[in-house]
């Protein structure tokens, strides 16, 4: 069965200015136990992360101070968001979700994190949205723990995972991907072991070429044991922070792609949201959608 991390506090009660964003953490279960994909059964609600895996990536200093609601100014701008408790709180439920998700996946090859995706949170501070880096705290658990020995983080988000890339720069246990527009935020990039940068308007054609010239040649030289991966619909036409210039249906066959290269080599696959800003909430809501529609097929 698909498991899928979802809880009421994933769903933040932010000024005017702040809310659109977050709209589709409340719709997207909606809507998907309404077109019968998936169940109440299918959902589960995170418990809170153990200080020891936030601290496996996150330096202590960053994640006391976030812990106590500490941080200064400065630091606070840098991550977009107003600083509160219940931010605080979805973000550890977030992480812990993901790395919940990995133990659904080891028994059902796959599982979905309706959030995270959080991959601009270095391990000394947030930026952009992002306080704690939940996919990577997800892979260093499973490292820590002995149950995997390579991890592959696929990260097709329209924006560089420069927090991910940062945090694993010198860890040879996990290879990072990332597939980003070349003109989007960060405007100073990380390195990762694998940089696709594109540019604008990169069409679905010239997209899922580009895939289909790197993932299976990726597999078979990391041989990773467990794949992340994050989904930004970010990568559509319609984004409004985004610059590249995909179609519904070709974020769809990108996520049909990787799902089923994951599913053909027996690899379990943990999957996080990532973002989405299309002016036409509908539209994000049915690209995301798209994910969890093609799990259910690959996986049932």
């Amino acid at each position: 069965m698909l498991k899928i991390a979802f809880d009421s506090i994933y769903v933040l009660d932010l000024p005017e200015g702040h809310r659109f964003p977050m709209l589709k953490y409340d719709l997207l279960p909606k809507q998907l136990i309404h077109e019968g994909t998936c169940s109440e059964e299918n959902f589960f609600s995170p418990e809170f992360l153990d200080p020891n895996d936030a601290l496996s990536v996150h330096t202590e200093s960053y994640f006391r101070r976030l812990l106590n609601s500490d941080l200064t100014p400065k630091e606070v701008r840098k991550v977009g968001f107003p600083l509160s408790q219940h931010l605080i709180d979805r973000e550890q439920r977030i992480a812990q979700g993901t790395i919940q998700n990995c133990y659904h996946a080891f028994n059902h090859g796959i599982s979905i994190n309706i959030a995270g995706g959080t991959h601009h949170a270095y391990a000394d501070h947030g930026e952009a949205f992002c306080l704690l880096n939940d996919q990577a705290i997800a892979a260093s658990h499973l490292i820590r723990k002995g149950l995997i020995k390579k991890a592959l983080i696929i990260d097709l988000d329209v924006h560089q995972g420069n927090g991910t890339a940062s945090i694993f720069q010198t860890n040879p246990s996990v290879f990072t991907f990332s597939v980003h527009g070349a003109a989007n935020y960060p405007f100073k990039k990380e390195e990762s072991d694998l940089d696709l940068p594109l540019p604008k308007g990169c069409s679905d054609l010239e997209y899922l070429a580009l895939l289909d010239e790197y993932l299976d040649p990726l597999i078979e030289e990391v041989k990773p044991d467990f794949i992340f991966y994050l989904s930004g619909v970010d990568i559509l036409e319609t984004d409004r922070l985004g610059t590249l210039g995909l179609t519904l249906n070709g974020c769809k066959e990108r996520d049909h792609k990787v799902l089923n290269l994951a599913h053909s080599r027996g690899i379990p696959i943990q999957c996080s949201m990532g973002g989405g800003y299309s002016k036409d909430i509908r539209v994000i809501v049915e690209a995301h959608a798209n994910l969890f529609r093609i799990a259910q097929y690959l996986y049932d």
